[in-house]
């Protein structure tokens, strides 16, 4: 009933690795025990990139670790890694040089762009956005239809001109819809509200809410993720 994956040249397959219909997996692709492929998947893609692009740089082959999860139609650039047991959502896009930690979960429809680098077990959830050189740490949350950014010119600049992604530092969590301008840190345990537009640091344990966001109070005691472990 269905057709079996297409497998590259020196492509290797651990043990109790399953596939669904149509996947294809490009030269080189690494993919650990027990991992799961579903219909439409393209692993190890390579980059096609305008002259533009801040995205050139040495790619190796895509990396899945054990137990990996891999949703219908998605789409995993050469020079990712991803960790144990992550789970990646129907038509999830990874870029190359990212980076998902361990027990992570990449929701339906998100972008990782490249040269990311996402904790572990992190929860981005649908139609999220992860800019260039973002860098996302252990257990954060980020809600539905989060955008960040990582260019405060807006394409108008020169080649040395460095993108600064958004940092999202452990335990923080970011409402549905929220909008992070480039370079902001969002400190330890912080919280910001779901719609808000953040133009600036976030200090640890801040909730921040509005547009431009503001802090109102402090994230409870009983909040913090020691309590919910």
């Amino acid at each position: 009933m269905s057709a079996g994956p297409t497998l590259g040249d020196g492509v290797r397959v651990g043990e109790g690795v399953t596939f669904g219909a149509h996947v294809v997996v490009h030269d080189g692709t690494v993919i650990g025990d027990r991992c799961r492929v579903e219909d439409h998947a393209v692993l190890g893609k390579r980059p096609r990139l305008s002259r533009h692009s801040s995205a050139a740089g040495e790619t190796g082959p895509l990396e899945l670790a054990a137990g990996v999860s891999v949703g219908t139609g998605a789409v995993l650039f050469a020079g990712a890694s991803v960790g144990e047991d992550v789970i990646i959502g129907d038509q999830a896009f990874i870029r190359e040089r990212s980076v998902i930690g361990s027990g992570s979960l990449i929701g339906r429809g998100s972008v990782v762009d490249n040269d990311v680098t996402v904790g572990a077990r992190v929860r981005v959830q649908s139609c999220v956005y992860l800019t260039a050189f973002s860098v996302v740490e252990d257990d954060v949350f980020v809600g539905p239809g989060v955008v960040t950014t990582n260019d405060d010119t807006m394409g108008r600049h020169g080649p040395e001109f460095a993108l600064r992604g958004p940092v999202l530092a452990r335990a923080s969590r970011i409402g549905g819809g929220a909008v992070l301008t480039p370079g902001i840190l969002v400190g330890e345990e912080a919280y910001v509200a779901a719609g808000a537009v953040v133009t600036a640091d976030v200090p640890a344990r801040a909730v921040m809410m509005g547009v431009p966001a503001r802090v109102v109070r402090e994230v409870p005691e009983q909040d913090l993720l020691e309590r919910w472990r």
